[in-house]
């Protein structure tokens, strides 16, 4: 289990356009590893590869549905459909969140960890999640999209 450190805004790497994955490697590997641990520490659905400074095409999700733990290589949506409107947040932009429009199901093909071509359907939460991370490739933040934006309140510890 390795976790990584989530860069956060302003750093220009969450900018930038990631390149694709020419090859699936033990590195790949080992990254779409890391990239799940420091999802599920931080409590996030989502991560992508520049967030953890990795200039690569690579993103996790789990969104808690029946998909689990999704790993995608090289996403790319092919169908989008209907409209959906609500809040987002983000691992890179802590302590605020904004609302967005964003397409209510959408379609991405990819590639999994043995570079098999797999295509997911995702409809709410996990369509929402999918444009986001895929978003993020293209060093495109949700805050260029939201049309409003608001700070979160901080949550409470649990005292013991």
């Amino acid at each position: 289990m390795a976790i990584r450190i989530i860069v956060k805004d302003p750093d220009p790497v969450l900018r930038e356009k990631c390149k694709p994955v020419t090859k699936i490697t033990p590195n790949i590997h080992k990254l779409l590893n890391d990239m799940a641990d420091t999802m599920y520490d931080a409590e996030g659905v989502g991560l992508a590869a520049p967030q953890i400074g990795i200039l690569k095409r690579v993103i996790v999700m789990d969104v808690g549905d029946d998909h689990g733990l999704i790993e995608l290589i090289n996403p790319e949506i092919i169908e989008r459909e209907g409209e959906q409107f609500g809040p987002e947040g983000c691992l890179s932009i802590p302590g605020f969140s904004g609302d967005v429009r964003r397409a209510q199901r959408v379609k991405v093909k990819g590639l999994n960890r043995n570079g098999e071509e797999i295509v997911i359907e995702g409809e709410d939460l996990l369509s929402r999640c999918i444009q986001h991370e895929v978003d993020h490739l293209n060093g495109v933040l949700y805050t260029d999209l939201a049309e409003s934006m608001y700070k979160n309140e901080p949550k409470e510890r649990e005292e013991g």
